[in-house]
C-alpha cells in the first residue's frame, strides 16, 4: 500500500506491506482479460456488460482463468521472490504500456521524477499468520510446517527451516512459517535503489507488534500497522483489541508520520534516532511493545531465502 503525503501529490511517499518493484507483462495480462472476458461470455461486441455483472460472477470467472491459463503457479508465492527461471506469475494488476505507464516503478533502478521525494518504506513481521482463521493450526507440528514450507521452498526447504530455525529458535512452527513468507526483500530493494539516488532520503520500519484478538494468533498481520498511523487504536479495537499499550505504540506510530508528512523526516522526541536507510547498514526502526532501532535485521535471512529461490 503507498498513499502520497501533505503538500502535494507524492510530496511524501510511504509505502506499507507492498514494495512492487515491478509490474505484469502486457502479453501475458492480456491474455489473461481475454481468459476472463472468455469465462464470463462477453466479446468485443458485449463488454460493456461487464459493468452490469455480479461482483460473485467476476470472482470466479478471474479464478477460472487464473486456474486454466496457470494451474500450477510457480514456488514463491506473496512475500518471497520468484525462482530464477520460473515463468511469471499471472495476475491482476497495472502492466507498462508504454504510453501511460512507462517503466517498472522501481526496476532496474529508482525513477528519477522522484527523486526529490522522502520516502517511509515498511513491512510487518508476519505478514500472513497460518493460523488466524485456523485456530487448530497453532498446535502444528515442525513436521507439518517443513511441509507446508515445501510448497513454497522445495529442495531448498531444509536450508531454509534451519535457518529460521537458528534465528528464531524458541517460537512456534506456526510462527516460525509465518515469519519465513514474510520476506523483505522487495521493500529493502526498494530502499536501497532509492538511497542509492542520493537524494531524498528513505527511511525504514518494521512493524513487529502483536495484536491480542484471537488469542493472538493473528500476529503482526498485513495492514496491522494502520490503526496505529492514524491514532485510531481505540476506533479499530476489532484489530487491535484497543487497551493501553496499543494506544501508546499509536501515539509513538503517529508522531512518526505526522512529522514526516510535515517534513519529510519522520524522527521525534518518543523514539530512538532513527537513521535515513543506506545499504552498508540497513538502518530499520522495530515498531513493537518497545521500539528501537536494528541494523538489517535479516540480512542472512534473506539470503538464505534467496539462493533458494535462485
Amino acid at each position: 500500500m503507498s498513499m502520497p503525503m501533505a503538500k502535494g501529490l507524492f510530496h511524501r511517499a510511504v509505502v506499507e506491506s507492498g514494495s512492487t518493484l515491478r509490474l505484469g507483462d502486457p502479453v501475458l495480462n492480456a491474455k489473461l482479460a481475454a481468459a476472463v472476458v472468455a469465462e464470463l461470455g462477453l466479446s468485443k461486441a458485449t463488454i460493456d456488460k461487464i459493468q452490469t455483472t455480479p461482483y460473485p460472477h467476476l470472482l470466479e470467472a478471474q479464478a477460472a482463468a487464473l486456474k486454466k491459463l496457470q494451474p500450477a503457479p510457480p514456488p514463491g508465492g506473496p512475500g518471497m521472490p520468484l525462482r530464477r527461471g520460473a515463468p511469471p506469475r499471472l495476475g491482476f494488476g497495472p502492466v507498462v504500456d508504454g504510453k501511460i505507464v512507462t517503466r517498472h516503478p522501481f526496476d532496474p533502478d529508482a525513477p528519477q521524477a522522484s527523486a526529490s521525494v522522502p520516502m517511509l518504506i515498511g513491512t510487518v513481521l508476519n505478514e500472513q499468520s497460518p493460523s488466524m482463521t485456523h485456530p487448530e493450526l497453532e498446535v502444528m507440528t515442525e513436521d507439518e510446517m517443513k511441509k507446508r514450507a515445501e510448497e513454497r521452498c522445495l529442495d531448498k526447504t531444509d536450508a531454509v527451516v534451519a535457518a529460521y530455525r537458528k534465528a528464531y529458535p524458541n517460537v512456534k512452527p506456526v510462527e516460525l512459517l509465518s515469519r519465513m513468507f514474510s520476506v523483505r526483500t522487495n521493500a529493502v530493494t526498494q530502499a536501497e535503489r532509492k538511497a542509492a539516488q542520493n537524494a531524498a532520503p528513505a527511511y525504514m520500519y518494521l512493524f513487529a507488534w502483536q495484536t491480542p484478538l484471537l488469542d493472538g494468533r493473528p500476529r503482526a498481520f498485513h495492514c496491522s500497522e494502520i490503526p496505529f498511523v492514524f491514532y485510531n487504536t481505540d476506533v479499530s479495537a476489532f484489530a487491535t483489541g484497543g487497551g493501553p499499550e496499543a494506544r501508546a505504540l499509536a501515539a509513538t506510530v503517529s508522531d512518526a508520520w505526522i512529522n514526516f508528512a510535515r517534513s519529510g523526516n519522520p524522527n521525534h522526541s518518543g523514539l530512538p534516532n532513527w537513521p535515513k536507510y543506506d545499504a552498508a547498514a540497513g538502518p530499520v526502526m522495530i515498531f513493537d511493545k518497545t521500539c528501537e532501532v536494528r541494523n538489517d535485521p535479516d540480512r542472512e535471512l534473506r539470503k538464505v531465502v534467496e539462493q533458494a529461490m535462485s
